[in-house]
C-alpha cells in the first residue's frame, strides 16, 4: 500500500482483547480514535447503533476490482443494514466438530462422516453417539462443548437454532428461550449432561486434546493442539436438527471510525486490505469471507493440520452457510443477566422450562427497543 500510496503512513496499535474494547471506548470518548480498527461481532450493534462507524459501501464500489458481491451473504449479515456497510468482515471463523475416530471404533458406533453421508448427522444421534462412547467407560466421555465451560450463549446457541428457536428474534425485542423449540434443544444438552452423563460436566478437566472426549466443538485456531496427538481424528460440520442445518460462525471486521482524523485514507486503506488479492494473503491466519478464496486451492491448502477435502467440508461450508454467534446491543448486559439463571439451568433435576421462563423474564428489560 505505502508503494502506491507514498505520501501515506499506516501505524497499527497491536491491543490485548481483553482491553480493547474499553480503550477504543476510552479513545472514541475523547474524540481520538483511530483510523481504522478491529471490530468484533458482540460489540457490532452497539457500535453501529451509536453511529460511530463510517459507510464503506461508496468506496468499495469505486475500487477497481473489489467485487463485493463475492461476499458471503450469511457472513455479511451483521455487517450490513440495507446498502450501508459499516464493516468487512477479514475472519469468519466457523464452529465445527472434531471427533477422536479412536473411541468411536471402541464404541461401534457409526462415525460423523457416515451418519452425515446418510443424511442421519443430527443433534440427537450426535447425542446417542456421546452416550456410546460414555458406555465404553474408563472415564471418557461423548461430547465437549468449546472450551467446556460455562455451557453460555455460543455454546447453546447452534443446537437451539437447529431446533427452530434462538435466544432472541431477529429485531432482538423478544426472547425466545422459552420457546417450544429452544426448549426441546436445552432439555437435550441438559440430558447428555445429566441423564446420559455422556457430556463433560461444568468444571471438569476431561479434554478432548487430551484424548478423554469423542466429539468436541472447534474452531480452527484449536486444532493446533492436536499437531501430535496420540489417536485418528476428523472434522465434520456442525449437526442439523428438527429445522435443518444450523451453521455457526464467529466474526471480526474491520471498521472506519466517523471521528477519525484521516478518514479517507481509511476507507481506502480497508478497500485495500480487504481486496481478494489481500484476504488471501491473510486466509493463512483469519478464515476468509469472500468465496473466491474460501472456495480457492490455496486456502484449502493453507492449514497443515487438515486436509483440502476437510477444509471445503467442514470449514468453507460453515463460512458459507454460517451464521453469526448471538449479538446484541446489550450483549454484555443480557450475558451477565443469563449466568445465574443458567447456572441454576445446569442442576441435575432443574426444570428447563421454568428455567427458560426465568431467563426470558431476566432479559426482557434488555431486548425493550
Amino acid at each position: 500500500y505505502k508503494a502506491k500510496n507514498p505520501n501515506v503512513s499506516v501505524k497499527f496499535d497491536v491491543i490485548p482483547f481483553a482491553d480493547y474494547l474499553s480503550k477504543l471506548t476510552v479513545q472514541m470518548s475523547g474524540n481520538n480514535p483511530p483510523d481504522l480498527g478491529w471490530v468484533v461481532e458482540n460489540s457490532a450493534p452497539a457500535l453501529i447503533d451509536a453511529g460511530v462507524l463510517v459507510d464503506l459501501k461508496p468506496t468499495l464500489d469505486k475500487t477497481q476490482g473489489y467485487n463485493f458481491a463475492e461476499y458471503s451473504q450469511p457472513a455479511m449479515g451483521l455487517w450490513q443494514r440495507g446498502s450501508t456497510v459499516y464493516g468487512i468482515p477479514f475472519s469468519t471463523s466457523p464452529f465445527f466438530i472434531v471427533y477422536n475416530k479412536d473411541l468411536f471404533a471402541k464404541a461401534g458406533t457409526d462415525t460423523p462422516d457416515k451418519l452425515l453421508a446418510q443424511g442421519k448427522w443430527t443433534w440427537e444421534t450426535l447425542a446417542q453417539a456421546a452416550k456410546a462412547i460414555q458406555a465404553t467407560g474408563g472415564g471418557v466421555y461423548g461430547f465437549q462443548p468449546v472450551d467446556s465451560f460455562p455451557y453460555n450463549a455460543n455454546i447453546i446457541a447452534p443446537v437451539i437454532r437447529a431446533y427452530g428457536g434462538d435466544l432472541w428474534d431477529a429485531t432482538g425485542t423478544k426472547c425466545m428461550l422459552n420457546a417450544d423449540s429452544s426448549v426441546k434443544a436445552m432439555q437435550l444438552i441438559h440430558d447428555m449432561l445429566f441423564k446420559d452423563k455422556s457430556a463433560t460436566p461444568i468444571g471438569d478437566k476431561s479434554d478432548f486434546y487430551a484424548g478423554q472426549v469423542g466429539m468436541a466443538t472447534a474452531q480452527l485456531s484449536r486444532l493446533a493442539k492436536l499437531d501430535k496427538a496420540p489417536f485418528k481424528w476428523d472434522v465434520i460440520p456442525l449437526p442439523s436438527g428438527p429445522a435443518g442445518d444450523s451453521q455457526m460462525v464467529g466474526q471480526a471486521a474491520l471498521g472506519v471510525f466517523r471521528s477519525g482524523k484521516n478518514q479517507a485514507a481509511a476507507l481506502d486503506f480497508a478497500a485495500f486490505m480487504t481486496n481478494a488479492e489481500n484476504t488471501a494473503k491473510m486466509s493463512i491466519y483469519f478464515p476468509p469471507a469472500r468465496k473466491s478464496v474460501f472456495e480457492a486451492p490455496a486456502f484449502l491448502t493453507s492449514n497443515p493440520m487438515v486436509t483440502a477435502e476437510q477444509m471445503k467440508a467442514s470449514v468453507a461450508v460453515g463460512i458459507d452457510k454460517g451464521k453469526i454467534v448471538p449479538v446484541h446491543t446489550n450483549f454484555a448486559k443480557i450475558e451477565l443477566a443469563l449466568k445465574p439463571v443458567l447456572d441454576k439451568t445446569w442442576l441435575p433435576g432443574a426444570d428447563v422450562k421454568a428455567q427458560m421462563d426465568e431467563a426470558c423474564k431476566a432479559i426482557a428489560p434488555l431486548l425493550t427497543p
